[in-house]
Order: C-alpha cells, then structure tokens, then sequence
C-alpha cells in the first residue's frame, strides 16, 4: 500500500482540479489526463494505483454530471442499460487484463490511447439535426457490440470512454448529440465503478487520494462550467489547445515509461 505525504494528497486536490476544469470547458477526454497528473504531479509510483484510483475519480465525476442530464430528460435509459450492461462484461474483463500488464508498458499503451484522443478531440463536433425516434430495442446488437468494446478499454486504462461512448452511442442509434452525451453518461459511471471494483479487490486504490482528487475535480469543473459559458464562442481554440496539452503530455509519457 502506499504512503503518501500531505503534500502529496494535496496535489492530488490540484490534480483533480485540473481534470475538472477541462472537463468543464471541453467536455469529454479530459478524465484521461488524471492517471498521468498521478503518477507524474502527486508522485504515485505505481501505476495500477494511479488507474485504479483514478477509476473511483471518473465515476463521481460522471455521477454527478449524469444526475444533472436526468433532470433534463436527456437520458435515453433503454439504450444506455443495453451500453452499459454489456460494456461492464467488458470493464470486468478490461480490468483483469490491465493488472495482468507491467505498470510501466501500460503506461506506454496509456499514452498512445492519449495520442488517439488528442486526435478525435480536434474533429469537430457536429449536432445531429435527425428528428427520427431513438429505438434502443432495434439497435441492441449494435449497442452491446460497442458497449462491450468500450468497457473494456475503460477497463484496462481506468478511464471513462466518454470520447468513444458518445460516439458509439450516435453510430448505433443516431441520436441527437445531446441525447448521446447525456446516455453515456450512464455508461461512463457504471464502468468507472466496475474498474474501480476491481483494482480496489487488488489492492490498487488509495481511498484518501481518490476523496482529494474527487473534492478538487468538483471545484475544477464549477469553476470550468463557469469559464465555458463566457469562452464558448472560443470553443473551437478551446479543443486545439487541450489537445495540444494531451498530446504533449502522452509524448511525455512515452519517454518516460520507454
């Protein structure tokens, strides 16, 4: 088990308020800066901890954005238990193939999935326009087909899959945009909380860092929801420069865990 200092919990706090700040401007993809920001800024030498971990993070996160979509009906809840049931097959299995891996390859691995997520958050996001009813039932297959696939890479990393569920979620059923970020949102706690299960059964969750880092992402991302409504017509600038701070970051990663 770790031993951590307070500064170090406290960086935690900072960590996670930087998760929550990008979350809050740019939306999805930011979730997946928390393991590097762990092992590279708090100092978790570990990297199982730093996923396992960040894992709980993810979860709360998503909660708490999830309730806030409910309220506004934007969740479509047939589509999402279809996603979601599946895709925790796929966290369970994601999670016992990523303790399986060396801290550090995976951490190799981490960073090329940062590369492949700084490169979809530079494609623009477009609102679909379709008035066409959403039917869960008839797109089942193809639900739980990438429900199973997402869960499982939100498994093996610790991350949320936002940037893939979102998408998946308009592929399968052809959602409007702001149906499918508010659906995965069920996905995204349900695989945070099935990864965290997992790593926490192993060993690899320190409960204090996580409650730090949950309490700073909560700051961050009020703070970032505020800065979003003022910087929305710079939302475009936005999304390059978060990507460009991702990328830079995942080469970071490399030459450090290579």
């Amino acid at each position: 088990m770790l031993t951590l200092s307070f500064s170090q919990y406290a960086l935690g706090g900072v960590a996670g308020s930087v998760v929550g700040l990008t979350l809050g401007l740019v939306g999805g993809g930011g979730s997946i800066l928390a393991v590097p920001l762990m092992v590279y800024l708090v100092g978790v030498d570990q990297p199982h901890v730093a996923i396992g971990t960040s894992a709980i993070a993810v979860a709360a996160n998503a909660a708490t954005n999830l309730a806030n979509h409910a309220r506004r009906g934007n969740v479509k809840w047939p589509c999402a238990l279809i996603f979601t049931a599946v895709g925790m097959l796929g966290a369970a299995v994601g999670s016992t193939i990523g303790k399986a891996i060396d801290g550090h390859k995976l951490l190799a691995l981490f960073a090329m999935l940062m590369l492949v997520v700084s490169a979809l958050m530079l494609k623009n996001r477009r609102s679909a326009t379709s008035t066409e009813t959403v039917r869960c039932s008839e797109n089942a297959p193809r639900l739980a087909l990438i429900g199973g696939l997402a869960g499982t890479l939100s498994g093996v990393f610790g991350i949320g899959g936002g940037f893939l569920v979102v998408p998946g979620l308009i592929a399968a059923t052809k959602m409007p945009i702001l149906l499918a970020v508010g659906t995965s949102l069920v996905a995204v706690t349900a695989f945070g909380l099935t990864t965290a299960a997992s790593y926490a059964l192993s060993g690899y969750v320190d409960w204090p860092l996580a409650g730090t880092f949950i309490l700073g992402g909560a700051g961050g991302g009020m703070v970032g929801a505020c800065l979003a409504s003022r910087l929305s017509k710079s939302r475009g600038a936005l999304n390059i420069v978060s990507a460009a701070t991702m990328a830079a970051t995942a080469m970071f990663v490399l030459y450090r865990s290579l």
